[in-house]
């Protein structure tokens, strides 16, 4: 196990569409995501919700207007499952809490723990918006990270910044809080091993289930208390 506990750095709200998705978090915890970005390299784009503690919400979605890799390569599979037909079939369905995200912070090197441990830790991609610069676990195939088949999005990506700025940092403020990140998988002790080992198990409250692995968050807002899922 890591002699390093993790911090929660963001929440992943996938969507079809940015304004879907947009909407989605607006009705349900009352304010907008806004401003975000494009991310070349994964042809995909991005609106963010500050959260109180340095932790924020992503809404993610494929970029219509993304460049084709210019050297006529076949691009790289997008992150978090958004090329996968299954993925792209529920997302017909409305936008959902689909990932998370936890932050290694230095002296630990992101790139460096991978290296030694590439069967638990997917490789780690170089990634840009705008100013922001940052290297994000992302498995080849874009799929979310699993430890022995086992993911589904409730195990994390692993995030560390390269940039001096968190982007919760420069987002206005919202007066919401992320109350709880609750999980439930049918592998549960599966994915409990690995959150154990990476150093993340205080950040999810994880139950076991016989049905379909899910992520639920709970936020305190000024209208009081809300649930993405």
């Amino acid at each position: 196990m890591t002699a390093h506990s993790l911090r929660l750095d963001h929440l992943v709200i996938s969507a079809r569409t940015l304004d879907e998705g947009t909407q989605y978090v607006a009705d349900t915890l009352g304010v907008a995501p806004a401003g975000g970005g494009a991310h070349p390299l994964m042809r995909t784009h991005n609106r963010l919700l500050n959260l109180w503690a340095g932790v924020y919400l992503e809404v993610l979605a494929i970029d219509p207007q993304a460049a084709e890799p210019a050297d006529g390569a076949a691009p790289r599979a997008r992150l978090f499952a958004l090329d996968d037909p299954a993925m792209q079939a529920r997302l017909e369905k409305g936008p959902y809490l689909s990932h998370w995200a936890a932050r290694v912070e230095r002296p630990k090197h992101l790139a460096t723990w991978q290296t030694q441990y590439p069967q638990r830790i997917p490789p780690v991609v170089p990634m840009t918006r705008g100013d922001f610069t940052w290297g994000l676990t992302v498995p080849d195939d874009g799929a979310f990270p699993s430890w022995q088949g086992v993911g589904d999005g409730v195990l994390p990506s692993l995030i560390q910044w390269d940039t001096p700025l968190h982007p919760s940092a420069v987002l206005p403020d919202t007066g919401i809080a992320l109350k709880a990140l609750k999980a439930v998988h049918p592998q549960a002790d599966t994915v409990a091993a690995q959150l154990q080992w990476l150093g993340a198990a205080h950040l999810l409250d994880l139950q076991s289930t016989e049905g379909a692995a899910a992520l639920v968050a709970e936020f305190d807002t000024p209208n009081g208390l809300r649930t993405l899922k």
